[in-house]
């Protein structure tokens, strides 16, 4: 049986990460991973998580399934975090997942189960990893124009042109904030254009909301997701803990699918329940239990928006740092884009010849699309770079 298998192909960004590994040179610079890192280069631990995870050990008595949608008590902490008061409770159905990849996987799930001629839409160009799950279960897919490489923003009159071709019914991917690969995100009003298209069209929204807090801040990032929520009869939301948590490897993430007022929710959460089951049964909890106990306790709460706002503040410092010395260095503000965009990431409109002169000659790792994680630099290496984006011709 094995020895029909055919080799998978290689993932690019995993590929890109143990090419950095085997290179033997000191002074090499990694913002390939997406990953977040201090200063040092470290995936630090956040002070809440360290002393949350401590009172778990002392407190917790039992390591038995929790339920196969997870602890109620972590779904309505997430819910709250992610929707506020935008819908009602009776709205929201809600299973934990592993992970917000987890949390997609789920949701795909959910729409071929209730829709499986659907289309998925997803913005042009979008994170790998979701048109490899889509084509995996078995969706059918197509892209929406989103990034205008000449100006490095969102290119709404191509987005709002490609919507308008969306079937009733159809799924549409958007990155809820901190958009990835390429850090543009829309307006507040651009946004609002965007809700209304698909609520003309009748299209359901799937809202990848993997950095919360990590753009313009906790409430201002889930803005354009509370928004869609409340204005539209269906979405699925799929969010991750990973990032704004700092607990990557614990896996934690939730999926939440709102239904119209006075419809099905029962049965809905009775399905998320039932994936969760087929998949994998019972979801990660210890993670989950960490989040819960951060979002319900006040101090631990004030701790972690304390650090998560210096982690936010930090990158953006970066991002202007970044962009200030390559005006510096080309005479130009064609690289503004960058102190504009949000999150880790950012697109330069980089060629591959370019992206690999930036390692071969340099030793600076980025995405073959020219994706680079902002998290990587800190303020000694900013200057680096800029020197080498400019000495490879970008």
């Amino acid at each position: 049986m094995l020895e029909a298998l055919k080799p998978q192909p290689a993932d690019k960004i995993l590929e890109l990460m143990q090419i950095f590994r085997d290179d033997p040179r000191a002074d090499k610079i990694d913002l390939g991973v997406g990953v977040y890192k201090d200063a040092t280069g470290h995936t630090p631990v956040m002070r809440a998580v360290k002393a949350a995870e401590k009172r778990l050990w002392e407190e917790e008595t039992t390591k038995s399934y929790t339920g196969l949608a997870g602890e109620p008590a972590y779904l309505a902490a997430m819910t709250g975090l992610i929707l506020g008061d935008a819908v009602p409770d009776g709205r929201v159905a809600a299973a934990a997942t592993p992970g917000g990849t987890g949390a997609l996987r789920q949701a795909l799930e959910l729409i071929r189960h209730a829709s499986p001629a659907a289309t998925v839409w997803l913005s042009a160009p979008t994170w790998p990893n979701h048109p490899s799950i889509i084509d995996y279960v078995g969706l059918k897919r197509r892209d929406y124009r989103y990034f205008d490489a000449a100006t490095g923003g969102v290119d709404l009159a191509g987005m709002l042109a490609d919507l308008d071709q969306v079937a009733p019914g159809d799924v549409v991917l958007l990155h809820g904030c901190c958009h990835n690969p390429t850090g543009a995100n829309p307006t507040a009003p651009e946004w609002a254009e965007i809700a209304a298209m698909l609520e003309r069209r009748g299209a359901v929204p799937l809202i990848d909301l993997a950095y919360q807090g990590f753009g313009d801040g906790l409430d201002a990032d889930a803005a354009a997701t509370r928004m869609i929520a409340a204005r539209l009869p269906e979405v699925l939301i799929a969010a991750s803990c990973s990032k704004n948590f700092g607990i990557y490897r614990e896996r934690t993430g939730i999926l939440l699918a709102l239904t119209p007022e006075g419809g099905n929710r029962a049965t809905v959460q009775g399905t998320l329940a039932w994936l969760n089951r087929q998949n994998f049964s019972f979801p990660p909890d210890h993670g989950a239990r960490l989040v819960t106990m951060i979002l319900t306790d006040p101090g631990l709460r004030a701790e972690w928006e304390a650090e998560l706002e210096e982690v936010r503040l930090g990158m953006l410092g970066l991002r202007e740092q970044l962009a200030r010395e390559l005006r510096d260095l080309s005479g130009s503000d064609r690289f503004g884009f960058l102190a504009q965009h949000r999150g880790m990431f950012s697109r330069l409109g980089a060629s591959p010849e370019q992206v690999a002169r930036l390692r071969e000659e340099h030793g600076i790792y980025i995405v073959g699309d020219s994706r680079l994680n902002i998290a990587g630099l800190n303020r000694e290496t900013v200057p680096v770079l800029a020197r080498a984006i400019i000495g490879a011709g970008i």
